[in-house]
């Protein structure tokens, strides 16, 4: 082994060691990632519940009272029956159910004539998810029932044809399978960014950078010495996020494990380029921390797709976050954990994180001087 190698191994095993007393750093490594996948993948869902609307029929005939059976068989509506439409009113008014549905009187006499009778479905707007859910919900169970109907009249084959819908990558059409695998991506994030901008803040606070720039050892090694042990963090992580996502959460996973991996490296690469640089430049571990905060944490969580949808933000926000590299890597991980077919999509977002990665770790480079100034 060299001198040069020599040295390396050293100070990465100085820092392995300075990590492992740190509590603070095993805390953020190996807690925070339970705490956080129990909190996204229990806390934050996105599934619509059971829903409690109200029930408002005004017409006795066998007509109404088809359809209204046919829109309380959902498991996932709580029907209350009332008589008038002022008290549904009031209801809603109170939030004590989401919405109220009226069969208006004469229904059943139009349906036996051939006419047109509405349905009423009203709903409150202050939840657009669940105002949405119960509007076509009531939309899909009438059109169901016509169809139905026109069936068992002997109508032709066109006229009874009904959607089968089918849906790809999650078909329990569950939240949590989507959200675990973006929360990953805030994880490492943290993980990455945030151990890796108190490192260097920290040595000049207490006074051992002085030290560490008296020796003979170079830039790279340096740098090599902060990022080496924050790596194999980040992938200790990554596994505990892995094995949590799966066989405690119960989200599948279809992916290669590889590729992943390969993935976990490249983004780790640009958490861990930014924590450097932002440590290397302020040399405070309070406001680096901040700092990473703000310039990884809150990107991730709010421009990365996580939970919310690129393609509906302005086009302004839209071009920033696609230099925000948490975006990529939450493509990978739900494309992983949902496919098991990667192929041109996985590798475009390797490479757009490959190349955020590269721009970090060369500004990191450019910042670290061997000089006290």
């Amino acid at each position: 082994m060299s001198l040069a190698s020599r040295r390396l191994f050293a100070l990465v095993r100085k820092e392995t060691i300075q990590t492992r007393r740190d509590p603070s750093s095993l805390l953020i490594a190996g807690l925070m990632p339970l705490l956080m996948l129990f909190l996204f993948g229990y806390g934050l869902n996105l599934d619509t519940g059971t829903t409690r609307i109200a029930m408002v029929v005004e017409d006795s005939g066998a007509a109404a009272q088809d359809v209204v059976a046919a829109i309380a068989g959902s498991p996932y509506l709580r029907i209350t029956y009332l008589g008038d439409r002022g008290g549904a009113a009031r209801l809603l008014d109170r939030g004590e159910i989401g919405g109220f549905v009226v069969v208006p009187g004469g229904f059943s006499r139009a349906v036996v004539r051939g006419g047109s009778s509405d349905i009423q479905a009203v709903t409150d707007g202050t939840d657009p998810n669940t105002a949405a859910f119960v509007s076509r919900y009531v939309a899909g169970a009438v059109a169901v029932w016509r169809a139905q109907r026109t069936r068992g009249a002997g109508a032709s084959a066109d006229a009874a044809i009904a959607t089968e819908p089918r849906f790809w990558f999650n078909p329990a059409t569950i939240s949590r399978n989507t959200l675990v695998p973006g929360s990953i991506a805030v994880v490492m994030t943290v993980v990455g960014a945030l151990l890796t901008s108190l490192v260097v803040a920290r040595e000049w606070e207490r006074g051992t950078m002085e030290a560490l720039l008296s020796t003979p050892v170079t830039r790279a090694e340096l740098l090599l010495t902060k990022i080496i042990p924050y790596f194999g963090l980040g992938m200790v992580s990554m596994a505990i996020c892995i094995v949590l996502s799966t066989l405690v959460l119960g989200v599948p996973f279809r992916g290669s494990l590889a590729l992943l991996f390969l993935a976990t490296a490249l983004f780790l690469g640009t958490a861990l380029g930014l924590g450097l640089l932002l440590s290397t430049v302020i040399r405070s571990q309070f406001n680096a921390a901040q700092a990473a905060l703000n310039a990884a944490f809150l990107p991730v969580m709010m421009l990365s797709g996580f939970v919310y949808e690129i393609g509906s933000m302005p086009q302004p926000v839209q071009v920033v976050a696609s230099i925000l590299p948490g975006r990529y890597f939450v493509t990978i991980l739900q494309t992983l954990f949902q496919s098991d077919a990667a192929g041109r999509l996985y590798w475009l977002n390797a490479m757009a994180l490959a190349l955020i990665a590269t721009i970090f770790l060369t500004l990191t480079a450019l910042k670290t001087k061997r000089t006290l100034d």
